[in-house]
């Protein structure tokens, strides 16, 4: 009888037991419970699908004539978008970086010249600018203007005069093809 007993429960130096076996069957169904009660807490963590989908959007270019303008929506921000004409392209160009309050070069702000894509906030206190369209004021640079505290951008979106302490943020964006972007 005492060898049926030590053989039941285990004794110091025996293989696995069947006291063993419950306690990893029991620590596994344990385990696989904690984490299917902890799922939709941690899904609830991940973006809303509405949240996703304005993660990036796609703009069509091909409607935007040359020296036109236009504004889309992206993640809640207004996102200029400018088919520049050689004129800008050359102004933008020209204007010595190193002098600027936030120096950038047009090429380092732009992926093709004749495309500028900004996000449409003013850096200095979060106003949008005006000269989107052709009877706003462009500022003394021909390009945007906050009438909130005077400042003043160029044909690149660049800060050249007034309080803005940078330039217009250029957003992450790829070409998809010659007529579409996506900004995002």
């Amino acid at each position: 009888m005492a060898d049926t007993a030590s053989h039941a429960h285990g004794a110091p130096g025996q293989g696995e037991t069947r006291r063993d076996f419950l306690l990893y069957a029991t620590t596994a169904v344990g385990a696989v419970g904690t984490a299917i009660a902890l799922w939709p807490f941690i899904h609830s963590m991940n973006p809303a699908a509405d949240v996703l989908a304005l993660s990036s959007t796609e703009v069509d270019l091909s409607p935007i004539a040359e020296g036109q303008s236009i504004t889309v929506t992206w993640r809640g921000k207004p996102v200029f978008i400018r088919h520049r004409t050689a004129r800008e392209i050359e102004e933008a160009r020209a204007a010595d970086a190193s002098g600027l309050p936030d120096p950038q070069k047009d090429e380092d702000r732009v992926q093709k010249a004749e495309w500028l894509v900004l996000v449409g906030v003013c850096t200095h206190l979060g106003c949008i600018p005006l000269g989107q369209k052709t009877s706003e004021p462009k500022g003394d640079y021909n390009g945007w203007f906050c009438p909130c505290h005077g400042s003043h951008y160029d044909t690149s979106g660049r800060i050249r005069k007034g309080p803005a302490p940078a330039n217009l943020v250029v957003p992450e964006y790829t070409f998809l093809d010659d007529n579409r972007v996506r900004i995002g």
